[in-house]
């Protein structure tokens, strides 16, 4: 598995104006790990966003990846809320929107609670502009593929995103 401060990559393959390789880190002390490569999956933002509770559009996240905000409850609570729903992991964005630099430390929540699925931070700005893709190509998920090895990938040939340094 991942250690601490280790990056974990997956690629937007859907919509196409997103299409790069972001970068996540894995919750510190709670989750899974990824054991399949999932070369086409959906990344399905959570109805409400911050997935503290009952979800509008839990059908869509069964067998799939959710797309979370932060805020409202822990960590630990929204990856626990997207398992109940079937989830393969969950990846939670930042709530800050500006953020396009700073990873926060997931960490388990005082409620001696765990999760089995993969939990991930990203940036709130990388989660903000796929969230904002899909919204304005009218889409209820995009397609991902997860994780990506970026050590076979030539650094000319990386599609990062260019709001973010790296």
């Amino acid at each position: 598995g991942l250690r601490i401060h280790e990056y974990l990559y997956f690629q937007v393959l859907s919509p196409g104006d997103i299409r790069y390789i972001f970068t996540a880190t894995p919750a510190k002390d709670f989750g899974g790990v990824f054991n399949t490569r999932y070369e086409q999956i959906h990344l399905v933002p959570a109805d409400p966003p911050e997935a503290c509770g009952e979800l509008n559009n839990g059908v869509f996240i069964q067998d799939q990846i959710a797309l979370v905000e932060r805020g409202g409850c822990s960590f630990l609570s929204k990856t626990r809320v997207i398992q109940e729903h079937g989830g393969r992991a969950v990846i939670i964005a930042d709530n800050a929107y500006d953020n396009d630099s700073f990873y926060i430390e997931m960490i388990q929540d005082s409620s001696r609670h765990t999760a089995d699925i993969p939990a991930l931070f990203l940036l709130g700005r990388d989660g903000y502009m796929i969230r904002r893709s899909l919204e304005q190509h009218g889409l209820p998920w995009a397609v991902i593929s997860i994780p990506v090895n970026v050590t076979s990938i030539p650094t000319y040939e990386m599609m990062q995103p260019p709001w973010t340094f790296w």
